[in-house]
């Protein structure tokens, strides 16, 4: 076992908080660092926190941008859909503001999909993309595609009209679950007290809930499945360098969505963290830090310009 694999896991959030207005809504981010961009997109249910043991590793020598998706974290909390249309259009309008060029985008579940969304409208601003456990990373077209196939039931149950929302709200299920998605370590009673922050209040729950229901599955929602296709037709003939960090059993990838990506996308680089489920960067941050550094050293190698011989 490495160093970096056997430091300790810190608990804090270490960051001065910005903020920034999109749509009329503040929108809570970290910027940390000097150098090329690296903007850090979070998940469901969790917020910037969880890229805490990872931007230490890439702001030595980038500028680390980990922003809140509305309705999560720190920002705002508004009456509106959050669907993923909605997140894609305040993430926009956020990196617009911030006037980004030679962008790599490092998303973690629907974080990495609505980077990529972005992305597909903005190629020439994106420089490379990291994605640990992404969401959506195609359609599915039954049941029988989803992955974890042992979270199908819970899925569904998020996905009734009737019952998905009262459930949700009731019981915030994917926080309280996560001391069960993370397996190869133990999530600490303050760790968890971070992720619970920004959902104390049932009603400010249902960024959670209408997550679950964006997933593309048999061509429901179909401006998810629309938009994720348009995204594959650009994504899987992009030259961009492409970093997937995954892990054993792993939870969204699994062997089907490994194997699409070794079949679909070019110059891609895999790296298998070990044991672990969907929360990769609170399994194995180090790891998963050390390997983006090291990945983001051999991109820049190769955007240099070869010397000609004399």
């Amino acid at each position: 076992m490495s160093h970096f694999e056997t430091l300790p896991i810190g608990k804090e959030y270490p960051f001065e908080s910005r903020y920034m207005k999109a749509n009329g809504h503040q929108l809570h981010y970290i910027d940390q660092g000097a150098g090329n961009p690296i903007v850090f997109l979070h998940g469901n249910p969790t917020w910037s926190y969880t890229f805490r043991n990872i931007i230490p590793y890439a702001q030595a020598n980038n500028r680390c941008i980990a922003v809140d998706l509305i309705g999560m974290g720190r920002s705002d909390k508004p009456n509106i859909g959050y669907t993923f249309l909605e997140h894609v259009d305040y993430v926009t309008r956020f990196l617009e503001q911030l006037e980004l060029e030679n962008i790599t985008l490092v998303g973690h579940d629907w974080g990495a999909a609505i980077g990529l969304q972005y992305a597909m409208k903005h190629p020439d601003k994106i420089k490379a993309v990291a994605m640990l456990e992404p969401q959506a990373l195609y359609p599915n077209p039954a049941w029988s595609d989803f992955s974890p196939p042992e979270a199908q039931s819970l899925f569904q149950t998020l996905r009734d009209p009737e019952k998905g929302w009262p459930f949700m709200r009731d019981n915030s299920v994917l926080i309280e679950g996560m001391t069960q998605t993370i397996i190869n370590r133990p999530i600490s009673p303050e760790e968890h007290e971070h992720y619970r922050e920004p959902f104390r209040n049932p009603e400010a729950r249902k960024p959670m809930w209408v997550f679950p229901n964006q997933i593309p599955i048999e061509g429901r929602p179909s401006e998810v499945v629309k938009a994720v296709n348009a995204r594959n037709t650009w994504f899987t003939y992009s030259p961009i360098p492409k970093l997937l960090f995954y892990a054993t059993p792993g939870c969204t990838v699994r062997e089907p969505q490994l194997n699409w990506c070794r079949k679909h996308l070019q110059h891609l680089t895999l790296c298998d963290i070990g044991k672990g489920f969907h929360h990769l960067a609170e399994e194995n941050p180090h790891l998963i830090g050390r390997e983006l550094q090291w990945w983001l050293l051999r991109v820049n190698e190769m955007e240099k310009p070869k010397k000609r011989l004399p």
